[in-house]
């Protein structure tokens, strides 16, 4: 019996409507940007499997980091105890993040990381005396699907059945030329009410590849510092090179209060989250008074598998080999977009870094549920290429360790749909 067959009799997908969906393809092996399935198929990982793996799929160093690991200390408790892979992370990552990022919290995904991010803040103004509840967040954002997570992400269909029962967010648009004065007042007319401002930095992933520019977010961060306003800046999906920089916050002059990290942090091998913040919000928390602890964790907090397969990633990221294919990948992208931005099946082209994300004319707004979106999707895998349209949105997200060969083959299947769907 096949994988596939197997996991039809037990398993229920993400995302997957299991009545009307194709069967899952059963994957055996990965290398590179390429992934193997049970007949032998290879596939162009295109999408870095939902955008966590950076350097390739089964990296023999960060296998080898993981398996030293294995022999030395598989988990210990985070409550009372610490290890020497969270103490090492923390340290190297928060050298590289803004200098304002003092103190890591670790949890166990994208989703926790901002969890902790909410509750941090929530918290910080309750422990000094200020019940601030209000949270800003950007129109169309999503930034995960636990209940704190969804409920400063956009109403969509992966909220509907569950809306009645999130907290009120004042959702207000990306900032742009002709907005950000109408933006800074709407802030400043409910700060005393607000515990902070949560947001995707330049891209909003999942719905579409929304890009904006990063001189208008400038202001809106500027305008929050001014009003006291805290900051959360989800770095789950732009961290670790996607924006053409380390982190997306490297194109800004203001930099956040509290940062959260996943997906790339581990370098695609194993969940982990982590959250960090200002000296300012953790001394929040120091008291006598045991109430005013941050009450949140995990069994398997700080990892040391997940913090050892983290520290082998951040190794690989700060190579320079690993800076020059981010450019390289950004270089392909710039050239292929301008060539096929004028084509009459195509809408518009966006690019932020090793993003590139094209929307194809329907006729129809944009959608999630775009009929185009399931002829895409089979279209490439029948050419061996793994990419997860957004609706009508195609959007390239490769390992950093894609050739040029690789490129070259999933742009020429792209112009190749563009004539045959």
């Amino acid at each position: 019996m096949s994988l596939t067959e197997r996991d039809l009799k037990v398993i229920w997908h993400p995302y997957t409507q299991m009545k009307t969906a194709s069967p899952p393809i059963g994957i055996v092996r990965g290398e590179g940007a390429r992934l193997f399935d049970e007949q032998g198929k290879k596939y162009i990982d295109a999408v870095s499997s939902w955008w966590v793996n950076i350097h390739g799929h089964a990296h023999p160093y960060i296998a080898k980091k993981v398996s030293e690991q294995l022999h030395k200390l598989e988990h210990v408790i985070f409550a009372g105890f610490t290890h020497e892979g969270a103490v090492e992370l923390a340290e190297r990552l928060l050298a590289i993040l803004p200098d304002n990022q003092q103190k890591a919290f670790y949890s166990d995904n994208g989703s926790t990381a901002i969890e902790v991010a909410i509750k941090m803040c929530l918290q910080y103004w309750l422990n000094k005396g200020d019940q601030r509840t209000k949270i800003i967040a950007f129109n169309n954002a999503y930034h995960g699907d636990t209940f704190g997570a969804m409920a400063v992400s956009g109403r969509s269909a992966f909220t509907k059945a569950f809306d009645s029962l999130l907290f009120d967010v004042e959702f207000i648009d990306t900032p742009n030329a002709g907005n950000i004065e109408e933006l800074k007042s709407q802030i400043t007319a409910i700060k005393t009410e607000t515990a902070c401002f949560i947001f995707e930095p330049l891209v909003q992933g999942s719905s579409g590849m929304l890009m904006y520019e990063a001189e208008y977010l400038n202001q809106l961060m500027a305008h929050c510092r001014q009003e006291n306003v805290l900051m959360i800046d989800d770095e789950v999906f732009t961290g670790f090179g996607r924006t053409g920089k380390p982190f997306a916050c490297d194109h800004l002059q203001v930099q956040p209060d509290i940062m959260c990290f996943s997906k790339g942090l581990t370098g695609g091998t194993m969940a982990l989250g982590l959250t960090t913040c200002t000296q300012h919000i953790y001394d929040a928390f120091l008291s006598d008074d045991r109430l005013k602890t941050l009450f949140h964790g995990h069994s398997f907090t700080a990892n040391p598998i997940a913090c050892a397969s983290a520290l082998a990633s951040l190794d690989l990221f700060l190579e320079p080999e690993t800076a020059a294919n981010i450019s390289r990948i950004e270089a392909a992208h710039a050239k292929f977009a301008a060539k096929i931005k004028h084509h009459p099946k195509i809408k518009t082209v966006r690019q932020t870094g090793t993003i590139v994300a094209m929307e194809w004319e329907t006729g129809d707004n944009t959608s999630y549920f775009s009929s185009l979106r399931d002829k895409l999707y089979q279209y490439f895998l029948a050419e061996g290429i793994i990419l997860r349209p957004l609706g009508n949105i195609i959007y390239i997200l490769p390992p950093y360790c894609i050739t040029n060969a690789e490129l070259d083959y999933v742009y020429s299947k792209i112009e190749q749909a563009l004539e045959e769907i």
